[in-house]
């Protein structure tokens, strides 16, 4: 198993990605392959750990040398054609030809999801891949599939979400029969605009095909009840829906934070359920859940939060060997060539 990490994307690269890596190794079978300028990684391996190379440290974790990197700010297409030496590129390219089995990136989401198609190349019969976070729900994980990759649909892009959702749904997490459900602003046939009601339709007529349980419309409110598995929707209203729950997390967390800590009375009276805030805490945090899967590419490609710190790069490297060892992606090319 060898993971590759893009050392240079995200926020708090590459400092992160560095520390992220060397306590998932501890942890995995296999190895992990930095993509980055080599001089920067070791010099800050130096700052951090106080050694001259990352090898030092262990020997499971290399680097291969990259001098360009690809900015938040960077156009995707002109960034992933023009920049060939970048972190990510490299990475794309290392995955495609065999060299690694996932690739990790918190770098430019909309580069990354062009790299993924261009250079990785999407599984023949799907339309458009996706990205698909977990995000907490009650005793369990809820599956967001379109997170943001692509902003106009067509219903039997949502329909093929659907389809690569219970794939993973049942590789991964073991469940029989994901209940997947179509987000909408109600529950009836007749809601919501013209995509949501064709994709209704076509995902009522074609969900038994495909060993979908398709439970029908849900409303935001209901995804997180724990009675549901995966939210379908168009990446538009999925990333709304997504920067919106993480922002309602923050604020609970910070609430409650401030409220425990508003005196001394408040502090002391919360001392007996300290363990039970910090499971509430614990359940409530996305990080628990690792990055978001790109669904729909011919190999394992993981998208990590662009402000992952340490701990949600530890996550999301397990997640990702996770993915690569599952053999998802195959269940999932299998999938669409009975279609093709």
């Amino acid at each position: 198993m060898k993971i590759i990490l893009d050392a240079m994307g995200g926020d708090n690269a590459p400092e992160a990605t560095i520390k992220g890596a060397v306590k998932a190794i501890k942890e995995i079978e296999g190895e992990i392959i930095l993509t980055g300028n080599e001089d920067i990684i070791n010099k800050k391996v130096k700052e951090i750990y106080g050694k001259e190379t990352i090898q030092e440290i262990s020997d499971r974790i290399t680097i291969y040398n990259t001098t360009e990197e690809i900015k938040m700010e960077d156009i995707p297409t002109q960034a992933i054609k023009n920049k060939k030496d970048s972190s990510m590129v490299v990475g794309f390219r290392l995955l495609k030809e065999g060299k690694g089995d996932v690739f990790v990136s918190a770098g430019n989401s909309g580069a990354l999801l062009t790299g993924a198609t261009l250079i990785v190349g999407r599984i023949k019969g799907v339309d458009r891949p996706a990205i698909a976070p977990m995000l907490p729900s009650y005793k369990k994980g809820v599956m967001l599939v379109d997170a943001g990759a692509n902003t106009n649909c067509k219903p039997i892009n949502l329909l093929q979400f659907a389809q690569m959702a219970n794939v993973y749904l049942k590789k991964i997490y073991h469940i029989k029969n994901p209940a997947i459900g179509l987000l909408n602003i109600g529950t009836e046939e007749t809601k919501g605009n013209e995509l949501i009601r064709e994709s209704y339709k076509l995902l009522k007529k074609e969900a038994e095909e495909h060993g979908i349980n398709f439970i029908g419309n849900i409303e935001g409110r209901d995804a997180f009840t724990g009675e549901i598995d995966a939210v379908i929707t168009d990446g538009f209203t999925g990333n709304v829906f997504l920067k919106t729950v993480e922002g309602l997390g923050r604020l609970v967390k910070r609430t409650l934070t401030e409220s425990l800590k508003k005196n001394i009375g408040t502090m002391l009276c919360a001392l007996p359920s300290m363990p039970s805030i910090k499971r509430f805490s614990k359940t409530m945090d996305y990080k628990e859940y690792g990055g978001a899967l790109f669904l729909g590419v011919q190999k394992p490609v993981v998208k990590a939060h662009g402000s992952s710190d340490e701990q949600l790069f530890y996550y999301t490297i397990k997640q990702a060997a996770n993915f690569a060892k599952s053999g998802t992606v195959d269940i999932i090319k299998k999938e669409f060539e009975k279609k093709t």
